[in-house]
């Protein structure tokens, strides 16, 4: 019985030393994740409204960007959409012009099943929600234009579906929309 407690007691300090060195590894390493979060997010605005040199953070749900070019006009709005898919959360970049017509996509998280859902990040699936407008986010199993990932038709509703449910709860002011600007 001694045996064993003092085994035991080898086991707690080796644990508690681990959590500790663990924990202090992550206070260290948690801001450079987030910086670089930040900068793919940064990075992904500028890819899918490549007309703004610039973006203006506007808080609400879901928080968007509005994209200014050099001349100060408005050129569009940039947000995140989200929802679980299949065995992840799908995270996309959505750019989108003043008449609310999607410029262009970008996949910026996901953890779906590799050679299935994950060929959602491929440009050519990404490229086909170009041009399209709220009123087109379905998928072609459900009779809409967005042509399904073979074997992942969950990770490509799950996309359409989060796009359309940020458009749809997207609150633009009036003054910000292309019939002003213009």
């Amino acid at each position: 019985m001694k045996y064993y407690l003092k085994l035991g007691f080898v086991l707690l300090i080796i644990t508690v030393i681990a959590s500790g060195i663990l924990a202090y590894i992550n206070t260290i390493t948690q801001p450079i994740i987030e910086r670089n979060q930040q900068i793919a997010q940064e990075n992904a605005r500028k890819e899918v409204l490549p007309a703004a040199i610039s973006f203006e953070e506007v808080t609400g749900d879901p928080t968007y960007f509005i994209g200014i070019d050099s001349d100060d006009n408005i050129v569009g709005y940039t947000f995140v959409a989200s929802l679980y898919g299949y065995s992840s959360n799908v995270e996309t970049m959505v750019g989108i012009n003043p008449e609310m017509v999607i410029e262009k996509i970008k996949i910026i998280s996901q953890s779906e099943t590799p050679g299935l859902g994950a060929n959602c990040e491929k440009p050519e699936f990404q490229a086909q929600f170009s041009g399209k407008q709220k009123s087109d986010m379905k998928v072609n199993k459900d009779g809409g234009a967005i042509v399904s990932l073979t074997g992942a038709t969950i990770t490509t509703r799950t996309i359409t579906n989060s796009i359309k449910t940020a458009l749809n709860k997207l609150d633009i002011p009036i003054e910000n929309t292309a019939e002003e600007v213009e």
